[in-house]
């Protein structure tokens, strides 16, 4: 299988300001897939514009046609899944079955506690993300679900005509622990990673290679002990968050090295920022656009 490349579109401009032509231009560059955050705010960006996903992504349905589109990630940080199935299903049908719905446990940002409630330990987080995504997965597969569970409850919650994907949409499962590999390999699609993020700042290109390379042995027994055939899951690297930044964006050639170490580890698909000036992000749109563009061919 070729390298699926993808890219990450923030939603802070307003849309006739710039942000309907970066959908626009990700299609024509020929992208894979057009993610965008999933957050109430984010990071560098909270104190400006931010936009929410969904609105986002369907009005990038209404003006792309091949382009598939989705969130990288959506979490319970404010996330209830009765509310967020009926508004996938609606976004699967608006762009004719091309939504993934990255979705992760969620951290400890701004998120966490812009509903007013505390924010939540690890373990908490993972108890809700187990309960979660099977009963996401429910309610985006039946007509009609009810369920009673620690964190979430749904009462006769109805779902027709249900996805135009079936049996629904994919997902895209971020984890590095073995709760949240798990349920990538009971639930997802996709597996995604954004590297070790201890290794962000003091680690080394080569040491967050062999990180990620223990992520995906981990997985591959996870899959194992799941009975999933791990062929059948795909692999996802979010970049901007290993030690490399974003050097791999600096040349083609640098991107295609970068990328080659990790399709050798089993990657399938990898993610990278549309660029923001002034931001992490920061990186020569020509340059963007020429990866975007040979890269792939480079890397079958």
């Amino acid at each position: 299988m070729s390298l699926r490349l993808s890219t990450v579109i923030l939603p802070y401009r307003r849309w006739h300001e710039g942000g309907r032509s970066a959908w626009t231009r990700a299609e024509q560059l020929g992208f894979h897939t057009a993610y965008t955050y999933d957050h109430l705010s984010w990071r560098t960006f909270r104190d400006g514009p931010w936009f929410g996903a969904v609105p986002t992504l369907t009005a990038a349905a209404g003006v792309t046609d091949r382009l598939r589109l989705g969130t990288l990630v959506t979490s319970p940080n404010f996330r209830h899944p009765v509310t967020l199935a009926k508004e996938l299903i609606s976004l699967d049908d608006i762009s004719g079955g091309r939504v993934t719905l990255g979705i992760g446990a969620g951290g400890s940002g701004f998120d966490a506690t812009a509903l007013g409630q505390e924010p939540w330990t690890p373990r908490e987080r993972a108890d809700r993300f187990a309960e979660f995504v099977p009963l996401l997965d429910r309610l985006l597969s039946e007509d009609a679900v009810s369920y009673e569970g620690d964190f979430y409850s749904a009462h006769e919650a109805r779902n027709i005509p249900g996805c135009v994907q079936r049996p629904r949409l994919p997902f895209a499962v971020a984890a590095t622990g073995p709760r949240g590999m798990r349920l990538a390999a009971r639930f997802g699609q996709a597996w995604v990673t954004t590297g070790d993020p201890k290794l962000y700042e003091n680690g080394t290109p080569e040491q967050s290679v062999q990180a990620i390379r223990g992520q995906a042995e981990r997985l591959d027994d996870i899959c194992a002990e799941v009975g999933r055939d791990m062929t059948d899951l795909d692999r996802v690297l979010l970049t901007g968050f290993t030690p490399d930044r974003v050097a791999p964006l600096q040349s083609l050639n640098a991107f295609v090295d970068f990328a080659g170490r990790h399709v050798e580890l089993g990657f399938t698909e990898i993610v990278i920022h549309w660029p923001i000036p002034d931001s992490p992000f920061a990186a020569d749109q020509k340059v963007f656009e020429q990866i975007a563009m040979e890269a792939p061919a480079q890397l079958r």
